[in-house]
């Protein structure tokens, strides 16, 4: 694995969470920033090692259905439905927090978004801590999202402590795009994130019962500008428009998988970075239908077009 900070040891990475360190852990969607959600100064730190604003509620890593109780002090029929059908999967479900739940992990707000990852050793990394996750995506804020080891040792490892901090390696993940979230506080139920599972299938499984998302930023990802690379992204509906776009525009080139949404999405932020590295200009990204994933890989793109958050250089 070639550094210090990288492992695939679940035990080395258990041990760190349990003395307040950090775990990169690798999830089915992207890799994210963990903490032990019961350690206030480990979920602060988090923020910091992110340039995270505070008051951007975190998603809290659980290890199944059982846990809910836990962190939640209601269960409504939908998200219920939910949790039952779909996981451990790419689902994130907000509910009303329980009295254990910190306010570092909610941003203050009375509800916490929880989801099982399905993905075996971060499954194992909470097994073995015995605790809930907090955690982001290991990546500076605002920027590509994470979908290797070697992505969150460039954007992380300079600020990481390898005397308490891992990266835990499960490989690429599989997904590549971050967990559709749905509020189930409200009534009816909103998709405040599309992601990993399709909005159609949400529909699906609660029958039609979801409404129009309203209302204040109130989970990750939710920001006009997110999930941004360095290199300028700009947005057409074909690939015509946009081999006539790359014809008239230097260092750029052209995104298309729109044939194949499931490699769309798990290659998208990996090919962003890639013509990062590479000083490509302008990425042309071809937008998919909406439909299935490419909701969220609609919204992925949207956002990194969208006029930056800060003038602040990323890295």
């Amino acid at each position: 694995m070639g550094h210090e900070l990288i492992t695939d040891d679940v035990g080395r990475a258990a041990t760190a969470i349990r003395n307040g360190g950090l775990v990169a852990m690798p999830t089915e969607t992207v890799y994210g920033l963990a903490a032990d959600a019961t350690d206030a100064s480990a979920v602060a730190r988090i923020f910091e090692v992110k340039g995270r604003p505070a008051g951007h509620p975190l998603i809290l890593h659980v290890g199944s259905a059982a846990d809910v109780g836990r962190w939640a002090r209601a269960v409504p029929a939908a998200a219920a439905v939910l949790i039952d059908t779909a996981w451990p999967g790419p689902l994130t479900v907000v509910l009303p927090r329980s009295t254990a739940v910190l306010d570092v992990v909610t941003g203050g707000l009375d509800t916490v978004g929880l989801r099982a990852p399905a993905h075996r050793l971060a499954l194992e990394l909470i097994e073995a801590t015995g605790t809930g996750l907090a955690a982001p995506s290991a990546n500076r804020f605002g920027s590509v999202s994470p979908t290797s080891a070697d992505h969150v040792l460039h954007d992380l490892g300079h600020l990481l402590d390898p005397t308490r901090d891992v990266i835990l390696d499960g490989g690429p993940c599989d997904v590549g795009v971050e967990s559709t979230i749905v509020d189930c506080v409200a009534d009816p139920p909103q998709i405040l994130r599309a992601g990993g599972v399709p909005t159609e299938d949400v529909e699906r499984l609660l029958a039609g019962r979801l409404a129009p998302t309203t209302g204040p930023a109130r989970a990750s990802g939710m920001l006009a500008s997110h999930y941004a690379p360095r290199c300028a992204v700009r947005l057409v509906d074909d690939a015509d428009d946009a081999r006539a776009l790359a014809a008239g525009s230097l260092r750029s080139e052209i995104l298309d998988l729109t044939d194949d949404l499931v490699t769309y999405a798990h290659e998208l932020y990996g090919r962003l970075r890639d013509a990062d590295a590479r000083g490509v200009g302008t990425v042309i990204a071809v937008l998919p239908p909406a439909e299935g994933l490419g909701h969220a890989i609609r919204d992925r793109l949207t956002k990194a077009a969208a006029p930056r958050i800060s003038a602040s250089p990323r890295r």
